[in-house]
């Protein structure tokens, strides 16, 4: 791209695009490759150390979606990985080593809880779980061996919105790097590594891709950062196939229309939803009343699809009841495809630091690209079907 600063949607269409080197095509092709010949021996030996030796290190497809999330995002090193929690396991395992101290938000994605309290543990690294509404009172949790920071903005299941500019500050101070789990933010509405982020992890399966259809993550790394976590990377054999690289090149393209879209169906849906009798609160950063509001507001420069509804205390057979038989919301354990879901989670089972206070059950929406008016009626159904049960209120 020129020095001209550009939008995020006009980065959106032309960023990893070398025309000239895929024949002037569009779209880069899909370069499915193991071996790569060398004309000579100095040829060979000047490869040695790069990415261009084999076909495991990368691909002119894989690069392309590199070039473009580090475009996106920020980031001076981009590595592709198989799902989004290989990418979160493999900056762990980068970034941390025997007798290191670990700071985790306590809302983190809970298989990232379990390599902490499992693989890291046997490994020699400490971990200590942290409200995640700490802000700058994290220095109160510094060790002498604290070497990370991990913050994850909203947390899963609960959308607590931290205050990530704070702690990174207490952090760097410390001496310690600070790692985001900001698939929920996306490349394009949180500006990672402007905020004093140094590893930014996704699910790139998630809005990235974006149709459900294919398992990826990528880690993005400052400059400082990114010769060790890539020699790490290496060493694992961690690689994607071009097609799925292509599959993602192609959703990154709209991420931006996609997002636009999730975002206007979710408040819409999100304001039905919180003035349905049987709703507590609707834990949706981007509403105005929603807790958190005013760090997204200050950070984020959009939404997604994905928020929870916290219940009132009601018995789980009528949650059951209204989950059986929705029309359009699918029960399913990811999200950011076209496609809306709907999940009853149990978040109280796994905090350490802050207990969960919430009473009542717990759901989790995605809102995809359907109408709107046709997701809200889904749900009213699915209410109705909920207020028949005779134990529709009561204690979970």
């Amino acid at each position: 791209m020129s020095q001209h600063a550009v939008h995020t949607e006009t980065l959106l269409a032309h960023s990893g695009r070398a025309q000239k080197k895929a024949g002037g095509t569009v779209n880069t092709p899909v370069y499915r490759a193991s071996t790569l010949l060398f004309p000579t021996v100095d040829a060979l030996r000047s490869a040695y150390g790069t990415h261009h030796t084999y076909g495991r290190h990368g691909n002119p497809t894989t690069r392309a979606l590199e070039s473009a999330l580090c475009e996106l995002e920020g980031a001076h090193g981009a590595m592709l990985t198989p799902s989004g929690l290989s990418a979160l396991t493999c900056a762990l395992l980068a970034t941390l080593q025997p007798g290191d101290h670990l700071l985790m938000t306590d809302s983190v994605y809970d298989p990232t809880r379990a390599f902490c309290d499992g693989a890291l543990k046997r490994l020699g690294v400490a971990t200590t779980y942290y409200d995640p509404t700490i802000g700058d009172g994290i220095r109160a949790l510094m060790r002498p061996n604290t070497k990370l920071v991990f913050v994850e903005s909203p947390g899963s299941l609960t959308f607590e919105m931290q205050d990530i500019p704070a702690i990174s500050q207490v952090a760097h101070e410390h001496g310690a790097w600070v790692m985001l789990d900001n698939t929920w933010g996306t490349p394009i509405h949180f500006a990672s590594f402007r905020h004093g982020v140094d590893v930014s992890v996704h699910a790139a399966t998630k809005y990235i891709v974006g149709h459900s259809d294919v398992l990826m993550g990528v880690i993005l790394t400052t400059e400082a950062l990114y010769p060790r976590i890539r020699g790490f990377y290496k060493q694992l054999g961690l690689t994607v196939s071009p097609d799925d690289a292509y599959l993602a090149l192609r959703g990154l393209r709209t991420l931006s229309v996609r997002l636009e879209r999730h975002q206007h169906n979710a408040r819409q849906v999100a304001q039905w939803l919180a003035a349905q009798p049987e709703v507590e609160q609707v834990l949706y950063p981007a509403l105005p009343d929603a807790p958190g509001h005013a760090l997204w507001k200050r950070d984020f420069t959009g939404a997604c699809g994905l928020f929870a509804v916290q219940l009132r205390s009601m018995a789980e057979q009528a949650v059951t009841a209204m989950l059986d038989d929705m029309r359009l919301f699918g029960m399913g354990f990811s999200w950011g495809g076209f496609e809306s879901l709907i999940l009853l989670t149990h978040p109280g089972n796994d905090r350490t630091a802050k207990p969960w206070q919430g009473r009542g059950p717990l759901l989790r929406l995605h809102v995809g690209l359907e109408n709107p008016e046709d997701l809200i009626a889904d749900l009213k159904a699915g209410f109705d079907r909920m207020r028949s049960e005779p134990s529709s209120v009561g204690t979970t």
